[in-house]
């Protein structure tokens, strides 16, 4: 690029960060919608006597739906754009949230579990704001722009650290009135503030061709996996290491405690998200991913053997979850460069889907595997220990970024 090219198009994308920033903003609560349940579990396990399998499907019900639902949501992104899918994605969520504070009021799980996988809507937001940010951004600068939109996760430790203590302070109906009004308020803000990238072109081909047109692509299938393990990993314990907490730790962890300890679990890697953008850009998405994967595996490995609660356990956890962010931050500089531009938003969508499907099996095997006479989940963390040392492998055989 020229430098009197590269200064039009720095010109055109004034603005760019504000862009990005709202669009971070309208993600984060869609996360919180989306993990929802998660914090207040035991809430729903008291009320309705569920056992061991019915928490872990409860659990898992949104995670399916809010990451299938993500390829076609990234590929309508490529036709609609971001501004109008934001907006339809937040207010279509809106009835699952108050269908699942309907099912908690008259305790019906087979209601809850229809409401929760409709609530999987609200974690389709991701697809969207990732092709919307990087089109902000000329391609050396898409790492960042990706990692900094990917803040938007945050809502996980939001819904952690708030929704029990909003249960506690103003009850439970009235804690999901809450988050249907900001969702609804969001979506406003999104309608009249937000504005497309003047680098952006509305793609006019069909969905199915599109989203096929992506699958046919080998960077769709290396990078989904790679995301399954990395973003996967941090859906899985955000949405099950309250449960986790309370179960190998009774004595030192109450829910709310456990809530806390989530939150920073997922701010731990929302921090490091936007840091494995800037070092991708810097030093190539491979070898970040590379750093990350060996972090995943050999701290997962610590955390199988049960240390005793305290400073260890919560500094194993910090470290995965730093691990999981820096990855998440590469792999989506990693699609940038390698992927055709009119088919960014298609690929973006079912890479994010793989990551959501790699949060949605593993509190299934949690649940699963628990032994209840020596208290443990071990063999399910040794699953994540094996699938992860593969991960690594896998991607040191894989290319770099190709320059676009």
């Amino acid at each position: 690029m020229t430098d009197t090219a590269a200064a039009t198009t720095t010109t055109r994308l004034r603005g760019q960060l504000p862009q990005v920033l709202l669009a971070t903003f309208a993600s984060t609560v869609g996360f919180w919608a989306w993990m929802l349940i998660s914090p207040i579990q035991r809430f729903y396990a008291e009320e309705m006597q569920l056992n061991e399998g019915q928490i872990s499907l409860m659990l898992a019900t949104p995670v399916l739906v809010g990451a299938l639902g993500r390829i076609v949501v990234g590929a309508l992104t490529d036709r609609f754009g971001g501004r109008k899918m934001f907006a339809a994605v937040l207010v279509g969520a809106i009835p699952a949230v108050l269908l699942v504070a309907l099912a908690g009021v008259i305790s019906s799980f087979p209601l809850l579990i229809v409401a929760g996988t409709y609530l999987g809507v609200a974690g389709t937001i991701f697809a969207i704001g990732i092709p919307f940010s990087g089109a902000w951004y000329e391609p050396k600068r898409r790492g960042f722009a990706t990692g900094v939109f990917g803040m938007g996760m945050i809502g996980t430790a939001v819904s952690a650290f708030v929704t029990p203590r909003l249960l506690r302070a103003i009850g439970y109906f009235e804690t999901h009135l809450v988050v249907a009004g900001l969702m609804l308020g969001t979506a406003l803000l999104v309608w009249f503030a937000m504005k497309e990238s003047p680098e952006w072109q509305p793609s006019r081909e069909p969905l199915l061709p599109k989203v096929m047109g992506a699958l046919k692509l080998r960077i769709t299938w290396e990078m989904s996996f790679l995301y399954g393990i990395v973003f996967g990993g941090f859906v899985a314990f955000s949405t099950f290491l309250p449960k986790y907490l309370v179960t190998i730790y009774p004595d030192d962890v109450e829910p709310v405690g456990a809530g806390t300890r989530t939150a920073l679990f997922a701010v731990a890697a929302v921090v490091a998200r936007p840091i494995g953008g800037v070092l991708a850009d810097k030093f190539g998405p491979k070898i970040v991913s590379l750093v990350s994967l060996a972090g995943i595996v050999s701290l997962a490995y610590i955390v199988g053997q049960q240390p005793p609660e305290g400073v260890l356990t919560g500094a194993t956890f910090i470290g995965m979850a730093s691990a999981m962010g820096l990855g998440m931050g590469a792999v989506f500089a990693w699609v940038g460069p390698s992927t055709p531009k009119d088919k960014v938003g298609a690929v973006s969508g079912v890479v994010a889907a793989a990551g959501g499907l790699g949060g949605y099996f593993p509190p299934l095997v949690m649940g699963a595997t628990y032994h209840p006479e020596s208290n443990s989940y071990s063999l399910g963390l040794w699953f994540l220990v094996l699938v992860g040392a593969f991960a690594l492998v896998v991607a040191g055989m894989l290319k770099g970024t190709r320059t676009s």
